[in-house]
C-alpha cells in the first residue's frame, strides 16, 4: 500500500536511486550557440563539440578538454610497461598516437593530455575515459599481455594498466 502525503510519495528502501554523478567539466546548462574554444578551435553547435569552422560572432567558451588540460586533471590514465614495451616502445607509442588521432577526429573532447616516462614504462593521461580505454585495448590486441581496468564512476575516472 502506497502512502500519499500531500503530493509526496514515500519511497520504499528498494526504490532509492543512485546519486547523480557530478562532473565539474560538463556544462551546468546549455552553452550559448555557436561557441568556439579559444585554445583548440573546437566549435560548440547543436549541443555538440565539433571541428567545424566557427561562424563569425561565435562566443568564446573554453571546451571541457582544454579546461581539463589547463587544470591538469585527467579523466583517463594508461600505464604501459614491461620488457615487451621496452623493446617495442616506439611502435606502441605510435599506436597510442594513432588511436588519439582517430578518436579526436570524431570526438574533439578526447585527447592525450601528457605522456610521462617512468622507470616502469610510460603513463599516458587523457581528457576522456573513452580514449584511455581505446588506447589500452588497441595495445592489448596488438601485443597481448595483461590488461586491467579500474573505473571509478563517482569521479568519472578510468585507470588502465597494460604490461607483458
Amino acid at each position: 500500500m502506497k502512502q500519499e502525503h500531500g503530493g509526496f510519495r514515500m519511497l520504499r528502501r528498494d526504490e532509492l536511486r543512485d546519486e547523480l554523478v557530478h562532473d565539474t567539466y560538463k556544462a551546468k546548462g546549455k552553452l550559448p550557440e555557436p561557441a568556439r574554444c579559444p585554445d583548440c578551435g573546437a566549435t560548440y553547435h547543436r549541443g555538440r563539440w565539433t571541428w567545424e569552422p566557427a561562424p563569425a560572432g561565435a562566443h568564446e567558451q573554453l571546451c571541457p578538454a582544454c579546461h581539463r588540460t589547463r587544470d591538469k586533471f585527467p579523466a583517463g590514465f594508461v600505464s604501459l610497461g614491461g620488457k615487451l614495451f621496452a623493446g617495442h616502445r616506439d611502435e606502441i607509442m605510435s599506436l597510442a598516437r594513432h588511436c588519439e588521432a582517430n578518436e579526436k577526429a570524431r570526438h574533439p573532447l578526447e585527447r592525450i593530455m601528457a605522456i610521462e616516462n617512468s622507470a616502469e614504462g610510460v603513463l599516458i593521461t587523457t581528457t576522456g575515459t573513452h580514449l584511455a580505454r581505446e588506447i589500452a585495448e588497441h595495445v592489448h590486441n596488438a601485443y597481448k599481455g595483461k590488461l586491467e581496468f579500474h573505473y571509478n564512476k563517482e569521479e568519472n575516472l578510468l585507470r588502465a594498466t597494460w604490461h607483458d
